[in-house]
């Protein structure tokens, strides 16, 4: 099994916490430790099976780090197979590289994102007094827990300058970091709205292929992710531009040196949207319901924020932090009869990012 993840969401503490579960037939090993890279990259099944001896449970940190990682887990997989294999690292994208093609078949991958509003929610009232919070610093771990309002702010620029972009300033072996940051900070500022990758490179004075080389990067490196346009019936739905959101509100504020209170703020919207297109990812992710997920827009510039496809059925939300009184297109309830739609604001949103909840409102028969 692979688990996989953003730097700094938690998973070298997950792992030995089910260590800690599964008591004393694991063996726990970092890929920085000579001893345990020399023989987990030997490519020789006496080696590999000597090194394990009689435990039932070999956990991997820092996989990655081990020379040719993915044919020796192959090994492990074919010759040794009373033993359960566990493996993450801080950069998951090389490790994901690393692992893909030798375990084609013979692996589960398992993802660990910041905390989700479902890990975290407690009653009603206190998520409420919380949530300006989570809008504006978001739901990394230890941003969250951090007690102080200074220490979050502190925390957040320790992972976007010490941590965000590793993984790609690694594989491209790139020391100039500006470049991304002002590429995050277009993308932070267009919450919501349709990217044109040409606009992006004109702004940055690069290629389009540049562009759009570093936001396959950014959404590999699990720190943005994108939707793409729905369309089936209509001629005039807008597919061409996808759109981006940040899997975390902190790090989306953090680019843009912007912590000020809600009522300061000229971009709740942006936020709102942001915070509740992460949640439900997470919430589809953590709960394996399987989803496509759109965008929905006409050229006359009617739009749904998000549109769920599954079991057949269109689910459609528009996110708005005060809001209730929006109408469905009447495009889409021309073009999707059976649809069903809501309006998730900051008072129903608790049962649509931190439950199983679809929309209830039909929106045509």
């Amino acid at each position: 099994m692979g688990l996989f993840g953003p730097r700094r969401s938690g998973k070298t503490t997950l792992l030995e916490h089910i260590k800690k579960e599964k008591g004393g037939g694991v063996l726990m090993v970092h890929g920085e430790n000579l001893d345990a890279a020399e023989a987990l990259s030997s490519q020789r099944t006496s080696v590999l099976a000597r090194f394990i001896g009689d435990k039932k449970y070999l956990f991997i940190d820092e996989a990655q780090k081990i020379h040719n990682i993915g044919t020796n887990l192959k090994l492990i997989v074919d010759t040794v197979p009373k033993v359960s294999v566990l493996v993450s690292g801080s950069s998951s994208f090389e490790l994901r590289n690393k692992i893909g093609e030798p375990l084609v078949g013979r692996s589960i991958y398992y993802h660990l994102y910041p905390f989700s509003l479902e890990e975290v929610k407690t009653d009603v009232s206190e998520m409420n007094a919380k949530l300006e919070e989570l809008l504006i610093y978001g739901l990394y771990p230890q941003v969250y827990l951090e007690a102080t309002i200074d220490g979050k702010k502190t925390q957040l620029e320790s992972i976007r300058d010490g941590y965000l972009l590793r993984d790609i300033l690694e594989l491209d072996k790139v020391k100039e970091s500006t470049f991304i940051f002002n590429l995050l900070r277009l993308i932070a500022f267009q919450i919501g709205h349709d990217v044109s990758y040409s606009e992006l490179a004109s702004n940055l004075n690069v290629n389009k292929k540049t562009v759009m080389r570093y936001l396959d990067l950014l959404e590999k490196s699990y720190v943005i992710f994108s939707h793409s346009g729905y369309s089936r019936n209509l001629r005039k739905e807008f597919t061409k531009s996808p759109r981006f959101y940040f899997w975390d509100n902190g790090i989306r504020n953090s680019l843009i040196a912007n912590y000020n209170r809600l009522n300061l703020r000229d971009d709740v919207g942006c936020l709102w949207e942001n915070f509740c297109m992460a949640e439900r990812e997470k919430l589809l992710a953590n709960n394996s319901i399987s989803a496509n997920r759109y965008f929905w827009r006409t050229y006359d510039q009617k739009e749904i924020d998000l549109v769920e496809e599954r079991g057949g059925k269109l689910y459609a939300f528009e996110f708005k932090y005060s809001k209730d009184n929006i109408h469905v297109p009447k495009d889409f309830i021309k073009s999707y009869p059976g649809s069903e739609f809501v309006v998730v604001n900051k008072n129903n949103y608790l049962e649509y990012l931190t439950g199983q909840k679809v929309p209830r409102r039909q929106v045509a028969p």
